[in-house]
């Protein structure tokens, strides 16, 4: 009856019912496509971007929070840097609310990027919820004082991961996203899930992640998928999403020694390789001992965080609430007015992104 009721009203508005899609389905891309894409992407160095006025991805995204001109004005600012691209996340919950406003807001930002010369990459799903409660629309719990992302909550809510009576609507909301920017040359990669299994999901994730490979591709987007590994890199999990993805990725807050294991194991594969979380100056994981790597093996690169704002980010991991300020920080390289956190360490940077063109 309802699909009778839908052709009728095509042709009650003198339509037809779309051809069939006699396409063959989309796949995942071969080496020699992944690396042609490489070549023409060129080196990328850029951050994790969250604008300083937003407590997470949620505040950054909705109306009501959208701040364009702190982003402008610290876009500009990573560029002074000499870094050349974002990864940025989406939250599911803004698009449930409001997907046209997502959307546009999306693609001012995308505008605001390439005035910088900044080149974008989404993402879609994420189970880090270090807030420890289920995501929501509307306004947002202020950051507890001196905790690390205290009010980051997952996309989606962690409940609808393992019920697939829910996916519908991620399916939907994968779907719209990629295909509104399928075609958007200023978005270099769709990193399509960030961290899954992460909050104590484990391989319950792996069955969400495998079905968002899948419907991303249904939209036939023109940049490569990718998942990063994060966790074991041996394990079942990881070695899945590397088989799915269009170029390897990895998170890597190791001291050299393991960041370069990390990235021997993920050449292994025979396609690009993208590093899209690192930096952990108190482990050993800085700009001076990292960058050199990363430009040395040509891996893309996205450290985390470019501004100290609402998600205290330079506070340590498991700092505990009313911990001062950190006389090291182990993300982000600005204050909030710009001023570097390390006058030597963003002279480091600009010099050796200047010097490596």
């Amino acid at each position: 009856m309802l699909v009778a009721l839908c052709c009728m009203a095509c042709s009650v508005a003198g339509g037809s019912a779309p051809p069939p899609d006699n396409r063959p389905p989309a796949e995942r891309w071969p080496p020699e496509q992944a690396r042609r894409w490489q070549a023409r992407a060129g080196r990328m160095v850029g951050c994790n971007y969250v604008p300083s006025t937003a407590v997470n991805d949620i505040e950054m995204w909705q109306k009501a929070t959208f701040d364009p001109a702190t982003i402008d004005r610290e876009l500009a600012w990573a560029h002074d840097l000499g870094l050349n691209s974002v990864r940025v996340f989406l939250n599911f919950v803004v698009w449930r609310e409001d997907a046209a406003g997502l959307k546009s807001r999306f693609r001012r930002f995308l505008g605001m990027a390439a005035r910088h010369g900044v080149s974008v990459m989404p993402i879609l799903l994420d189970d880090c919820n270090f807030a420890g409660r289920v995501a929501a629309a509307g306004p947002q719990p202020g950051p507890v004082p001196g905790v690390h992302n205290s009010q980051w909550v997952s996309s989606p809510p962690l409940t609808m991961v393992t019920d697939q009576a829910a996916w519908p609507d991620l399916q939907r909301y994968v779907a719209d996203v990629v295909g509104a920017f399928a075609g958007d040359r200023r978005i270099v990669a769709w990193d399509l899930y960030n961290e899954p299994g992460n909050s104590g999901m484990g391989e319950r994730s792996l069955p969400l992640a495998e079905a968002v490979f899948g419907w991303a591709r249904q939209a036939r987007p023109t940049q490569p998928l990718t998942m990063g590994l994060w966790a074991d890199f041996n394990d079942p999990m990881s070695r899945r999403l590397m088989d799915l993805s269009d170029v390897v990725s990895f998170h890597g807050y190791d001291a050299p020694s393991g960041f370069e294991a990390k990235i021997d194991l993920c050449e292994a594969a025979g396609r690009p390789v993208l590093c899209t979380e690192w930096l952990h100056r108190q482990g050993g994981n800085s700009f001076q001992s990292v960058l050199p790597i990363l430009l040395r093996r040509n891996v893309g690169a996205w450290h985390w965080g470019l501004v100290a704002g609402r998600t205290q980010t330079y506070c340590h991991w498991g700092s505990l609430p009313g911990s001062p300020m950190p006389a090291q920080w182990q993300h982000d390289v600005l204050h909030a007015d710009g001023k570097p956190y390390d006058a030597e360490e963003a002279e480091f940077i600009r010099r050796t992104l200047g010097s490596s063109k």
